[in-house]
C-alpha cells in the first residue's frame, strides 16, 4: 500500500542527491579541502572525517554569523554526520555530540538526517552508577531539591529583588480563563496577565522535578548556556556542555561564582523526549496566531535577564520554580535608555539591580507593573513590551512566541 511516505532507497537517493549538491556549493566557495576529506570521510576515513569538520567550524568563526554562507552551516553538518557515523561503534557520546553540534550549529539542509542518526544512538542504560558513586548522587538529588524551594519567604526574597519590588501595580492574576475571554480581556488590549492552573496537565510538571528523569533523557546531551550575570555584563560567555554538566553547576555549592544558564535555547526541538513533556496553549492561537519559536530557560536561582523587549506576543510558562517579573509599558521606551548599537537595541542600559541615577534619571520614578510567577502560572507578554527577569530559585520556564495575522488594534 502507497503511504505517501518515501522508502528507504527513495530517502537514501534524497540524501545522495542533497550531499552532492552541498559539495558542488562548496566547490564553488572554493572549499576544495573539504570536498576531498569529506569524500574520504564518506569512504570511512575517520581522520579525513574530523578535518573535515574543522574546517568547516573554521569557515562558521571567520567573520559575523549572520556573514556566514549558509552552504559552510551545511557543510558542518555534514561533517558532523560522518563524524558520527564513524565514531557510534566505539565511542557513543562522541557520535552523540557531534550529531548535537550539527544541530546547534549547522543548517537546516541535513537537520532530518542528524535528527534520524541520534535515534540510533544506543541508550547508555542506567546512569545512576557513574560518577563518585550514590554518595554523590544522593547529595545532588537534595540540593537539587534544595534549590527548587528557596526564597519562598517574601522577606527572603525581597532582599534580591530591585528596589520598589512589588510595592507597586501588580500583574493581574487570572485562574484559567477561556480564549475568548482571554482574547477579549488582554490579547486585543494588549495587557499583560498572569494565567495559573492551565498547565497542571502537562508531564512537565511533574517529571522535571526529577533530576533523575532529566539526566537519564539528556545527561549526555550537549546544549549552549550562558556563563555570567547577564548577556551585557562583560565577563559574560558562551559554553558548549553536556546536560549532566550543566545540572552538575547547579549543585555546586559554588554555583553563584559560575552562574549558569541555559537561556532561548530551542531545547525541545533538539531533544524531542523533552517536547512530549509540554503542549502548546490555545492561547497561542489568539489573532490567527503562527508559533514562531518555542525556547526553554533553565538555570539555578540568581540567573537575571536584563530589561529588554521582544517583537513577538510572548506565553512564559513557569514550570519549576519562582521568578521575578518586572513589566514596563512599550511607549515609555525611550525613558528607559535602549542601547544604541543594533545588536543590543532591544535592551536597556538600565541595571534595574543598580540604578545609576545619575547616567539614567528618568527611569527611577517610571510606573511598572511587578508579580512573583508560581510553578504552574503562565504569563503574557505583549510585543514591545520590556522586560525584567530574576529566578528566585532554581527555575525552568518555557517561552512560546507567536506572530498574529491580526494586529491588536484591528480587534472589535
Amino acid at each position: 500500500m502507497d503511504t505517501g511516505e518515501p522508502t528507504g532507497t527513495a530517502a537514501a537517493a534524497a540524501g545522495g542527491e542533497k550531499r552532492a549538491m552541498l559539495l558542488r556549493q562548496i566547490t564553488e566557495e572554493g572549499g576544495f579541502a573539504f570536498v576531498a576529506s569529506a569524500e574520504k570521510a564518506a569512504a570511512g576515513d575517520l581522520r579525513a572525517a574530523e578535518a573535515a569538520r574543522e574546517m568547516a567550524w573554521e569557515q562558521l568563526h571567520s567573520g559575523p554569523w549572520s556573514e556566514v554562507e549558509p552552504a559552510w552551516r551545511h557543510a558542518y553538518a555534514l561533517a558532523c554526520l560522518h563524524v558520527a557515523s564513524l565514531r557510534a561503534g566505539d565511542d557513543r557520546r562522541a557520535a552523540l555530540r557531534a550529531l548535537d553540534m550539527g544541530l546547534i550549529m549547522g543548517g537546516d539542509l541535513l537537520r532530518a538526517e542528524l535528527e534520524a542518526a541520534i535515534a540510533q544512538v544506543p541508550a547508555n542504560g542506567n546512569r545512576e552508577g557513574e560518577g563518585d558513586g550514590a554518595g554523590d548522587a544522593g547529595r545532588n538529588v537534595e540540593r537539587w531539591r534544595e534549590g527548587l524551594s528557596r526564597n519562598r519567604d517574601l522577606g527572603d526574597a525581597l532582599k534580591v529583588l530591585p528596589v520598589k519590588s512589588l510595592s507597586c501595580k501588580q500583574i493581574e492574576r487570572r485562574t484559567c480563563i477561556s480564549l475568548e475571554a482571554f482574547i477579549h480581556d488582554y490579547f486585543l488590549r494588549e495587557s499583560p496577565v498572569i494565567l495559573s492552573g492551565c498547565i497542571d496537565h502537562w508531564p512537565a510538571r511533574t517529571k522535571w522535578k526529577d533530576i533523575k528523569y532529566l539526566e537519564r533523557i539528556a545527561g549526555d546531551r550537549t546544549i549552549p548556556v550562558e556563563v555570567g550575570k547577564s548577556y551585557v555584563c562583560n565577563e559574560w560567555r558562551q559554553d558548549l556542555i553536556t546536560f549532566s554538566q550543566f545540572l552538575e553547576r547547579m549543585s555546586s555549592p559554588d554555583c553563584s561564582a559560575n552562574l549558569t544558564y541555559l537561556a532561548q535555547h530551542p531545547l525541545f526541538d533538539q531533544i524531542k523526549e523533552l517536547r512530549e513533556d509540554i503542549v502548546v496553549p490555545e492561547y497561542c492561537y489568539a489573532g490567527g496566531g503562527k508559533l514562531q519559536s518555542l525556547n526553554a530557560w533553565f538555570g539555578p536561582h540568581g540567573t537575571v535577564t536584563p530589561l529588554h523587549h521582544d517583537p513577538h506576543h510572548n506565553l512564559f510558562a513557569q514550570v519549576l520554580g519562582r521568578k521575578y517579573i518586572r513589566l514596563y509599558r512599550a511607549s515609555i521606551s525611550e525613558d528607559l535608555y535602549p542601547h544604541m548599537e543594533t545588536m543590543l537595541s532591544n535592551t536597556s542600559q538600565v541595571d534595574l539591580d543598580n540604578i545609576d541615577v545619575k547616567e539614567f534619571p528618568r527611569t527611577e520614578d517610571l510606573e511598572f507593573m511587578d508579580n512573583i510567577l508560581e510553578e504552574g502560572d503562565l504569563l503574557y507578554i505583549p510585543p514591545k513590551w520590556w522586560h525584567y527577569v530574576r529566578s528566585l530559585s532554581t527555575s525552568f520556564s518555557v517561552s512560546f512566541w507567536w506572530r498574529t495575522s491580526i494586529l491588536p488594534s484591528q480587534g472589535s
